[in-house]
């Protein structure tokens, strides 16, 4: 009883990672199929708030749009995947991380894996659809588009950090 108790829950967070995913690329084909690219499909809060279809070919912020193809591939492809690889086996077997953890993990794991997916079968780029205000801080009038995959990297991120920084009850005991 104590071995499946313990797999549930190492397997269980999993579920947040196909959760991500697939919210992801459900997303990201209704974006495709239904806002022409560089188009606003839709805006609020005086402009604050848009859903866009846009496409990146590089990584976070556009960082390395201009690289060679091949490159391109090797570093935000097949390294991307092997270290998604390697995070979901640690995520699974680790003793040492706690349970929030662990599913913090996941979900960083599903966004990396939702942009990986677009990586390999979209030849146009990512697909990126939130844009958000962001009202000339840091020289940026908006902040960089974005879809669900990154959303879940940044929150599970940063609660994983939090994990860090806010000790636990169970680590005073």
């Amino acid at each position: 009883m104590e071995v499946a108790v313990n797999s549930d829950r190492r397997v269980l967070p999993f579920l947040l990672t196909v959760f991500v995913i697939a919210a992801d690329q459900m997303t990201k084909c209704m974006i495709v199929k239904l806002i022409p690219e560089f188009h606003i499909g839709f805006s609020c809060l005086d402009g604050f708030f848009r859903i866009i279809h846009a496409r990146n070919t590089a990584i976070a912020f556009s960082l390395g749009d201009s690289m060679a193809p091949g490159l391109k591939v090797v570093l935000f492809c097949i390294i991307p995947l092997a270290a998604l690889i390697l995070l979901g086996i640690f995520t699974y077997r680790s003793d040492s991380i706690s349970g929030v953890q662990r599913w913090c993990l996941a979900g960083i794991i599903g966004g990396g894996l939702g942009n990986l997916v677009d990586r390999f079968f979209r030849p146009a780029g990512v697909v990126d659809f939130l844009d958000v205000k962001f009202y000339g801080l840091f020289g940026m009038e908006r902040w960089p588009t974005f879809n669900v995959a990154d959303a879940a990297i940044v929150v599970c991120g940063v609660i994983l950090a939090l994990t860090f920084i806010i000790p636990s009850k169970a680590s005073h005991k």
